[in-house]
């Protein structure tokens, strides 16, 4: 089963990538660009075939490796 998981830090954690991505973005004239966060996606084949036991074991991993939980949310997708 293929999986995407999204990390992103959670908000009201400063995000200093996002902000140089935000101000490299006006420098080069785009306008209108407000808040930029900057996150990672992590796509995985994993062998498992029941999307419960699927997402149990990348919520595992994300818990344990993927993400740091303390300042990062992650998302799950299955497909």
């Amino acid at each position: 089963m293929k999986a995407r998981v999204t990390v992103m830090l959670k908000s009201g954690v400063l995000d200093p990538q996002g902000k140089a991505i935000g101000q490299a973005l006006g420098r080069l004239g785009f306008s209108g660009v407000g808040d930029v966060r900057q996150g990672k996606v992590i796509e995985l084949d994993i062998d498992e075939t029941e999307q419960t036991r699927a997402r149990a074991r990348l919520s595992e991993m994300c818990e344990k490796l993927l993400a740091n939980t303390v300042i990062e949310n992650y998302a799950i997708e299955l497909q």
